[in-house]
């Protein structure tokens, strides 16, 4: 397997319910490569707990800073096996893009995705990478599965009910969760999605491997709330169905 290279990205990459304890897959006959990818904006505070967590289940963790302004990358180099430094921000769609190249240029069997904020538990990984191994393409931890998503507002929980809603009608699938960004996904297939539109990379993403055949499964992920302050009012809600048709008609029609 390649070693990492700590790099600057540009815009001409393109890619060609129990917890374990630690590396749970190097317990199975097949054993699985991990890559855990975590995008990272202005996460100096959290960034070194989530990537020393986070070690204990993969083989290598590579942090995605996205043009940090705090100190992020600088925190990251310490603890993580690499960084990949974004000169611009682009967005959670351009972060995890970069961090899917790294995974299908390395030859991992697995890329795991978790936000560099500490929303996301490492400790679920194991059971992300469970379903993987169970044959699984994409794995999507839910908040929707247990009571966490009681925790948000009324508005956030109706957006993200109505993407789902959206997406599930379009490609026959039955998910709950289809925002969320704890996943785990087969290199195979990322090599295999197109790059996605940065606001609604998720939705994207689910819509076109669900059209290309490819397996989707959840797995039960308890996530509170952010507490960076970000907001998710009506406001912002409003604005999400005019791109919503637009990445929807892409997908559809291009792909």
């Amino acid at each position: 397997m390649a070693t990492q290279s700590t790099r600057t990205a540009t815009d001409n990459d393109t890619p060609s319910d129990d917890r374990d304890t630690a590396r749970p897959m190097h317990d199975r006959d097949t054993e699985l490569s991990v890559l855990a990818i975590v995008p990272a904006y202005n996460e100096a505070g959290t960034i070194a707990d989530v990537v020393a967590e986070t070690s204990r289940y993969v083989d290598k963790v590579v942090v995605i800073d996205d043009a940090s302004t705090d100190g992020t990358e600088s925190r990251a180099r310490e603890v993580a096996d690499g960084v990949v430094s974004h000169p611009r921000n682009m967005g959670v769609g351009g972060a995890v893009h970069t961090g899917y190249l790294v995974g299908v240029r390395e030859e991992f069997d697995v890329v795991v995705q978790i936000d560099g904020d500490g929303q996301h538990d490492p400790a679920d990984i194991p059971r992300l990478l469970e379903r993987i191994a169970d044959g699984a393409d994409m794995v999507i931890g839910s908040r929707f599965l247990n009571d966490s998503y009681r925790e948000y507002s009324l508005v956030r929980r109706a957006g993200i009910r109505f993407f789902t809603w959206e997406v599930n009608a379009l490609a026959g699938l039955d998910i709950t969760d289809v925002t969320s960004g704890f996943r785990a996904y087969t290199t195979a297939l990322l090599a295999d999605l197109s790059r996605p539109e940065n606001s609604h990379w998720a939705l994207e993403q689910t819509l076109e491997a669900s059209r290309k055949g490819y397996r989707i499964v959840e797995v039960s992920t308890p996530m509170p709330p952010e507490t960076d302050g970000s907001q998710f009012d009506l406001g912002t809600f409003l604005k999400y169905p005019p791109r919503m048709i637009k990445t929807t008609m892409k997908v559809l029609l291009f792909r």
